[in-house]
């Protein structure tokens, strides 16, 4: 008689959040996994829903609590994780309901929590199941993967509570580190974007002391706990390696070259919130923007394919016109390949708070439309150069239907820059790294027709 295994229980996900926060969905799916669950891809499917939220801005949490709201609506058997987890009183008032509810980074407890809620039934039969098939889960497509190289931060911006809910700077072990981007190299992986709260401090809390680490095929070597060495080592295993939150610590400058061999992606994510030395000071920020424009100078001369990106907060508390016409000077200086931009919003339990001279909403949203006005000008100019050119492109999408492709160049992360749209491309699949010949440009976007 055939043996009926009894049906494991399906566990539904909502991500909400940054990259640090997908890969923590990602380490809490891969363990469910492991334990027997199934993923259910709808609420209707599913034994009990995770939701993980974001807590950095009101905002987010206001976007985390509908994202609950609509669980506990559409299935009802709701566990909660993340940034957010630590303003349980705040979710439990709203949703009395909530099966459970845990902080980041709490994986056991989180783990422990959806067993409570739909528990496994231990079956002989696991032991059939091939480790390969257990392999970790990834919520991002098979050809890029986010790596996070260490938790929490040690930096006290006046706007930001990221410490509070994160702890302070933690790093991982370089080994482990290149360990995982190995693997996920070997199952397809072929662009790694290297994450944190801090990438340039990776390192500092283990004093940057060096661990063995063999990688395949090659002689044994030791690797520091610096960004640096890190950086290199990445980039001898053969995908992209692209660097994120990276504060522009000396230190950066010593990466540069790594780009210019081409062993790192000429890519730096930076997060400069500002440029007014006054503005800089009350966020409690690093304040020399104008060797920052040295800087950009100089790696620009030994890196000419480098494209910078950062994000900017206008509206903060005491921003004056001349502080926000100063920052609308430097960004005209720098040209900047990619930028972001927010309006200061206060979060629960930051200094920033308590700041006088608040800006009025309508200046915000005045100042914010001028910065990105002038930015994608700065945008649509550097891409427009680039026009003629043949870039390498690493596909994401292909039109079956239209026979066009959509991918990223060298200077594009996804899902916050730009795009390169290639027509002609039907025979591509995503992964596929190839030249593309670059006929159009647009204020966000390139636009041309693969070599081959």
């Amino acid at each position: 008689m055939a043996t009926t295994l009894p049906s494991p229980p399906r566990v539904g996900m909502v991500s909400l959040g940054c990259p640090k926060a997908l890969v923590d969905s990602e380490r809490i799916l891969t363990r469910l996994r492991a334990d027997g669950y199934q993923m259910s891809s709808d609420y209707a499917g599913a034994d009990v829903v995770l939701v993980n939220t974001c807590g950095f801005l009101d905002s987010a949490k206001e976007e985390s609590l509908e994202a609950i709201g609509e669980a506990i609506a559409e299935n009802g058997r709701v566990v909660v994780t993340g940034c957010m987890g630590n303003e349980a009183d705040v979710i439990r008032a709203r949703f009395p309901s909530v099966l459970a509810i845990t902080g980041p980074q709490q994986y056991d407890q989180v783990v422990a929590a959806v067993h409570e809620a739909a528990p496994t039934t231990p079956s002989p039969y696991l032991d059939l199941v091939p480790q390969a098939d257990l392999s970790d889960l990834k919520l991002t497509p098979r050809h890029y993967s986010y790596v996070k190289i260490s938790e929490g931060c040690n930096h006290r911006c006046a706007f930001c509570i990221i410490p509070s809910i994160r702890g302070d700077l933690v790093s991982r072990r370089p080994d482990a580190i290149l360990r995982e981007a190995e693997k996920l190299i070997a199952a397809g992986t072929r662009e790694l974007l290297i994450i944190s709260q801090d990438t340039s401090a990776y390192g500092l809390d283990l004093r940057h002391a060096a661990w063995p680490w063999k990688p395949r095929n090659a002689e044994p070597t030791e690797v520091r706990a610096h960004m640096t060495d890190l950086a290199r080592e990445l980039g001898k295993l053969g995908a992209w390696v692209r660097l994120h939150y990276v504060y522009p610590y000396p230190h950066v400058d010593s990466v540069i070259p790594l780009m210019a061999e081409g062993l790192v992606l000429p890519y730096l994510d930076i997060p400069f919130q500002h440029a007014s030395p006054k503005i800089l000071k009350a966020m409690k920020r690093p304040a020399n923007e104008a060797k920052v424009l040295e800087r950009l100078s100089n790696w620009r001369v030994e890196c000419p394919d480098i494209a910078v990106r950062s994000s900017f907060v206008v509206g903060f508390p005491g921003e004056t016109e001349a502080d926000f016409q100063y920052l609308l000077d430097w960004l005209t200086e720098a040209q900047l390949d990619r930028v972001g931009a927010f309006r200061f919003e206060p979060v629960h339990g930051a200094a920033a708070n308590a700041l006088p001279d608040p800006v009025p909403e309508e200046l915000k949203e005045e100042r914010y439309a001028r910065i990105m006005e002038l930015t994608a000008r700065i945008s649509a100019e550097k891409l427009a150069a680039k026009v003629g050119r043949t870039l390498d492109v690493l596909i994401d999408a292909v039109d079956s239907d239209t026979g066009g492709a959509t991918g990223r160049s060298k200077a594009d992360a996804p899902e916050i820059d730009g795009e390169v749209h290639l027509r002609d491309a039907g025979h591509l699949a995503p992964g596929d790294i190839v030249s593309a010949i670059i006929e159009d440009s647009d204020e966000h976007d390139l636009f041309g027709v693969p070599t081959v």
